[in-house]
Parts: C-alpha cells; structure tokens; sequence
C-alpha cells in the first residue's frame, strides 16, 4: 500500500488500484499475520480447506479423544459426546462456514468497492475522500487493539457460559450436574477454555468486521456520487452493492448452524418441538437480514433524490418531446402530409417512455427480492433437517407423491 499517496490522482481508475487491490475485509490483523507465520493464510484461496482442518482439530478432536479416555465418548452419561448435536454443529458446521465466508467475502467485495470507480460513481474531485475511506477501512481491520478487545471480551462470556454448566439437571460429556451444583469435566475444560472462545472469536471478529464495511459504506455515501436514474438496475447505479449480500451468505448459514443446533438439542433430549421456536428464528432471520442489507440502507436519501431529481428534469423532457409529437403527427396547421413510414418518432417516443418508466420503478434501497429470497434460504437451510421431527420421512414423501401421481 502506497505509505504517501498523491491527491488527486490524474488517473483515477488506473492510480487506485493498487489501493483497492488490497481492501479486504479478511487479510489483515494480528490473527491473519499469525496466520502467515504458521503458513495457513498466505493465499486464502488455496489455503482454506488446511485452515478448516487445522481450527477444527484444535476445537474438536481434543474433546473426542478426552470423551474417549473419561469414556462418556459413546456413552456413561445422559448426552455423551458423539450424541450432542449442538457441539458438532458448532465446532464442525459453523466453524467451517464462517472460513468459507472468509474466502467468499475476499473475492467478492474488492470487485464490489472497484465498481464505485469502474462506473465511474466517483468523480475526481471526490477521489480524495474515497481513497481514504479504503485506507481508513484497512486501518480498522489491521488494528491490534481491536482484536485484543474482541478476546478481552470472549473469556468473560466464556465464565459465563461456565456458570451456566453448573444448573444443570442432567449430566453430560463436559459437565456433571449434582444436588450441590455442577462441574466440569477434563472434555468440559476444554471445551470452556479453548473450543467454545474460538468460535466466539471469530464470530466477534465477523461482527467487527461487517462493523467496518459499515462504516465504509457510510464514509461513501457521505461523497456526492454521480447517481444515473435511468440506470437499468433501479438503484441510479449502486445495484452493484446488492453483491456484498450474496457474499455474507455462508456466515448466515454459520451462525444459523448453531442455533439450528441449540434447537435440535432441545427437540432430541428435552422433548421440545420446533414450532416452539418460532420467535427465536424469526428474530434469526431478522438479525441475519439486518446485519446485512443494514448497511446498505445509507445510500437511500442519494437515491430518493436521484430519483426526484430524474423525475424532474426527465418529466420535462418528456413534457417537451410529447408536445411536439402531438402538433407534428395529430394537429398539423400546416396541413402538410408527414410519411408515418421510416419516421423515428415512434421509437424515439417508446424510448423515452421506457426510460422515464425506469426513473419510476427506482428502488430507495440497492437491493431487491432475489437477495432477500437468498438470505432467507441461507439462515433457514440449517432448519431444514428439523422439519422432519414434525413430519415423519415417509409421510412427507407419500404427501409428495400423491401430488405429484
């Protein structure tokens, strides 16, 4: 990254991309320079499936061989190890889908960002405060500090969650629950200590991070863009931004995973049916959906004005243009015969109908029902298993059948 970069650039494509080449969301930090060292993250593409492999042993092949040697592995206490769906879906699902939105979120949003200049959006006078918003983004994502506050942060919920152990009712892999209260076992030790404040991490670490693209997207909508209303897309150009969302989906599908989890357990060990949790996966889909679209919402007064502003001057130019076809094609006074055949007028007419029809149709905020439909299935696909608690498999499949026959 250039450490003294000149204002304004004579070529702005050009002179910033070597900026935004490196605007990641997810190469950068202490953790990512560990990372480095230990040689698990200097390609995230071609490095993925061995960062999975290594995270995963450390967070879950430690409590499988501890379950094994205290047997409660297969059995020896009411939920032994390799029976609690919950920690599987936490340590061997999550986990590995918040990874994968690593890697989904580093390709995507650089070609997301380039777009404010590829579409030319940025003017050059305001190439300045864009080129800082990204240097301002990186410094945020490379702040030790931060990172050091997101750990500050996990031991506590992790004592929490070790007082939470010890109201149990029942005995399990990594507690024993007794009239005097509960305890953890060597597994529970592990799984208190280390398992459980990784997950935690990274998904704080997530929530940190969607926390600077916020404030980047914020930043740029701060800068007077050169908003097009006629704009195919219905968003005067920013439709592009829609992206990011489809990019956030494999961490939606993460942090489903373990409520989805939660929720089995519940279902499988306490009696529980899954239409008793409808308002936590309704606030599920409402967080999901919020966390990212959110975000997006701050280009719509530039939008909304684009929108007036092209209802406007659009309005008039039609105005104009209508005017004079009507006194050249219905009301002559000259009462000169125009040919009909091989004039322009009609599809010039259907032309600035279809563009001012556009300048109607635009959207306030740059997404559209596709991305919500994709969000949706994201934070729901980790429930779809559950549904057969509810229906049995085989009358589910005879209800399609006769459907269908």
């Amino acid at each position: 990254m250039d450490s003294n970069p000149t204002f304004p650039p004579r070529n702005p494509s050009a002179d910033l991309f070597p900026d935004l080449r490196n605007f990641s969301l997810v190469l950068g930090g202490p953790l990512y320079q560990l990372f480095r060292k230990v040689h698990l993250d200097d390609d995230v593409v071609s490095h993925i499936t061995r960062r999975i492999l290594v995270i995963c042993s450390i967070v879950w092949l430690p409590l499988a061989v501890l379950c094994a040697i205290k047997g409660t592995l297969l059995g020896g206490v009411e939920i032994p190890f390799l029976k609690d769906i919950e920690t599987h879906a936490r340590f061997l699902v999550a986990i590995p889908l918040m990874l994968v939105a690593e890697l989904v979120v580093h390709l995507r949003m650089r070609g997301v960002v380039a777009q404010f200049v590829e579409r030319k959006l940025i003017t050059e006078d305001h190439m300045e405060r864009f080129r800082k918003a990204i240097l301002g983004a990186m410094a945020w994502r490379n702040s030790i500090t931060a990172e050091l506050l997101l750990i500050a942060i996990v031991f506590p919920l992790g004592y929490y969650m070790r007082t939470e152990v010890f109201s149990l009712k029942a005995s399990t892999w990594y507690a024993t629950a007794s009239n005097h209260g509960g305890s953890l076992t060597l597994p529970g030790l592990w799984f208190s200590w280390v398992s459980n404040p990784i997950l935690q991490f990274l998904m704080l670490r997530w929530i940190y991070r969607i926390a600077i693209w916020a404030r980047f997207l914020w930043q740029i909508s701060r800068i007077k863009l050169d908003l097009i209303p006629t704009h195919p897309d219905r968003n005067a150009g920013l439709g592009f931004l829609g992206g990011s969302a489809f990019a956030f989906s494999p961490l939606l599908a993460g942090i489903s995973s373990m409520v989805a989890g939660l929720v089995a357990s519940r279902i499988f060990y306490e009696g529980a049916k899954l239409t008793d949790f409808k308002l936590e996966i309704l606030f599920l889909v409402a967080f999901g959906t919020m966390l990212v679209l959110g975000p997006l919402v701050v280009f719509a007064p530039q939008i909304m004005a684009a929108k007036r502003l092209g209802k406007r001057e659009y309005g008039a130019l039609a105005a104009d243009f209508v005017r004079q076809f009507d006194r050249r094609w219905l009301r002559n006074e000259d009462g000169e015969s125009t040919p009909l055949l091989g004039s322009g007028d009609i599809q010039s007419l259907a032309d600035l109908d279809h563009a001012y029809a556009v300048v109607m149709e635009m959207r306030a905020v740059p997404f559209n029902r596709d991305m919500l439909v994709q969000i949706l299935g994201a934070t729901l696909a980790p429930f779809v298993p559950l549904v057969f608690t509810l229906i049995p498999l085989e009358e589910l499949l005879d209800q399609m059948l006769k459907s269908v026959f």
